[in-house]
């Protein structure tokens, strides 16, 4: 049986960035398949070309070969260098019925874990061992609860077909969009996904959540001529200060009466000494919406931006998308399920429907749960709530473990709601008739 605290433990202290989730993935691939379910990954399970915000070769490599170094099967990683992290899952159950999926995301970010002896992965000895990178907004947990979820329907005593879809860059809402395109949301009937805390407290579930943004992230390069700067400053053409016009107009860009907006630039890089005209300059934004048509307005503007400011100084621009995501409109059927199933469940003492906060932040989840509503299925975005030493993204973020076994058990009930117990049913049937004799 699953330890699910060891397991979120071991996750937690091996975290990995979008794409580069190889360890991961690998071990997710070895315990679905020992427990009997049909298994998808590497490029069989993401579009090649639809992958967003893809980190560079020596990057991804790198963190394979360390992957490797740590244990990962070679013949099964293998098949996933060079960023094709994605993992599907399938089980057939006993009774005839819809496709249920659950979603859950497996990437880690690029923050430095505390080392406070009051942060408990720290005094737990499970702290990050990869520096620079940590687990910071549960991701561990939900991989953890994916793989005791997959465990407990092993037996397959529900109704149709179960889908576990293990999705690799999230953060950057990069990873869902080239699991879409691939195909692996197709006839789903169902889509239940799920995220731990985002400020609801332990014991607390949310069926659903509201406030999801809809946003573009985008990379611009700005390429111009290098030259001495003191010598020959007329012969170079300043990247950097192109790409400095277009930082400062991408900030003036207006409100909109339509939606709430939000924008930002959040890197901005270039040069290599005082004295050269810097040849090179590399920026990336984010455009975020309450509507998606908004957003797409914000983003034209910024391409006009980009463009208009290189041309200014005599510069060439590119501008590539490297991250999206749309709002997310739950199916209330599903969210009042999620309530009613959570009733009896040790560790749950208050659940609801919605919530009426927003979240304001964006989910790639979303691209999901739209394919799934396409088709005519039904899909809800839930929150499982635990409290939280320190915010999301957070150096001292942890969660409370508390909560992951509650959390498994709801999605088991969620999974098997369509099943009719068969053995029950024959003995009512088998006590009716010796009665009516």
């Amino acid at each position: 049986m699953i330890d699910i605290i060891a397991l979120r433990r071991d996750l937690h202290e091996h975290p990995e960035l979008g794409f580069t989730e190889f360890r991961t993935a690998t071990k997710v691939v070895q315990m679905l398949t020992e427990l009997g379910y049909r298994v998808t990954y590497g490029k069989d399970a993401i579009d090649d070309t639809s992958r967003r915000g893809l980190p560079n070769p020596e990057v991804l490599e790198d963190a394979y070969q360390r992957a490797i170094d740590e244990g990962a099967d070679p013949a099964i990683v293998q098949q996933m260098r060079g960023g094709f992290t994605a993992v599907v899952a399938e089980l057939h159950g006993e009774q005839e019925g819809p496709t249920t999926a659950f979603r859950f995301d497996m990437d880690a970010l690029p923050i430095r874990e505390s080392k406070s002896d009051k942060h408990i992965p720290q005094a737990g000895q499970f702290r990050s061992s990869h520096e620079g990178i940590m687990h910071a907004c549960a991701h561990d947990g939900h991989t953890a609860i994916g793989l005791a979820l997959a465990e407990r329907l092993s037996n397959r005593k529900f109704a149709g077909k179960i889908r576990l879809l293990f999705q690799p860059a999230e953060e950057g809402v990069r990873g869902a969009y080239a699991m879409v395109e691939k195909g692996m949301l197709e006839q789903v009937d169902r889509l239940f996904c799920i995220h731990l805390g985002t400020g609801v407290p332990s014991g607390h579930v949310r069926g659903a959540s509201a406030g999801f943004l809809a946003t573009t992230k985008l990379e611009a390069h700005f390429t111009g001529v290098s030259s001495h700067a003191g010598a020959t400053p007329e012969e170079g053409r300043n990247a950097l200060l192109g790409a400095s016009t277009a930082l400062l107009n991408i900030h003036a860009l207006p409100r909109f009466s339509t939606a709430d907006t939000r924008i930002n630039v959040g890197i901005l890089e270039g040069g290599t000494g005082a004295n050269i005209i810097p040849e090179h300059a590399r920026m990336v934004i984010e455009t975020r919406s309450t509507t998606e048509e908004t957003n797409r307005e914000l983003e034209r503007r910024v391409r006009q931006i980009i463009e208009h400011s290189a041309a200014m100084h005599e510069l060439s621009s590119t501008v590539e998308v490297i991250g999206g995501a749309v709002p997310i409109h739950c199916d209330m059927e599903l969210a009042e399920l999620a309530v009613q199933q959570s009733e009896g469940i040790a560790g749950f003492t208050h659940a609801e429907a919605i919530s009426d906060g927003a979240s304001l932040g964006s989910e790639d989840a979303s691209y999901m749960i739209r394919r799934v509503q396409e088709q005519g299925g039904k899909a809800t975005y839930m929150i499982i709530g635990s409290e939280l030493p320190a915010p999301h993204h957070h150096p001292e973020f942890d969660i409370d473990e508390a909560v992951l076994a509650p959390a498994v058990e709801l999605l088991e009930r969620l999974a098997r709601t369509l099943y009719k117990d068969i053995t029950t049913t024959k003995e009512r049937l088998s006590l009716t008739y010796r009665l009516r004799r």
